[in-house]
């Protein structure tokens, strides 16, 4: 079986390096399908109940805002990349509520990256995760997690130099 060809690998994430994950615009009635799957409080079910909430108004899960970030980080790169997975996030905080009609903008920028000391086929990469909404930041102050990606080879990096 020969082994999966990727666009991306663990050398392809430098210090430094951003990467934009696209953009969204929430809607009422994805904030509300969301929040009655998954995230059952009254801010995110209905317009009329949230009006009597701190919010003052609709707004969508923050936890709604991670997974449409985390499908603009797969469709921007990850799914074409040698990921690994990932050992999770260091830090989250939802900073400004996102409400009907909101835009979002994704960024990724690379914080550190290193190969692993204990596997020579692997490297470790630190995201710091950050969306933004009219200029202010909005979830993720930033999120800052790891991600782990199988390193090219020898054999795939000579093809990558041009002499």
């Amino acid at each position: 079986m020969a082994a999966a060809a990727f666009d991306f690998y663990w050398e392809d994430f430098p210090v430094g390096q951003e990467r934009d994950m696209g953009r969204h615009r929430f809607t009422e009635e994805e904030i509300v399908a969301f929040a009655r799957q998954y995230d059952r409080q009254r801010f995110h079910l209905d317009a009329h109940g949230a009006s009597a909430t701190l919010f003052g108004g609709l707004i969508a899960s923050g936890w709604h805002t991670c997974v449409i970030a985390m499908r603009g980080m797969c469709d921007a790169y990850l799914t074409r990349s040698a990921c690994l997975g990932s050992p999770g996030l260091d830090s989250l905080r939802w900073l400004k509520p996102v409400r009907p009609g909101d835009e979002i903008v994704f960024r990724a920028r690379v914080l550190e990256s290193r190969p692993s000391s204990s596997k020579p086929d692997v490297g470790l990469t630190k995201l710091a995760q950050g969306s933004i909404l009219g200029g202010i930041g909005v979830s993720g102050g930033p999120v800052d997690g790891d991600e782990v990606c199988a390193r090219a080879g020898i054999e795939a990096i000579r093809e990558r130099i041009e002499f």
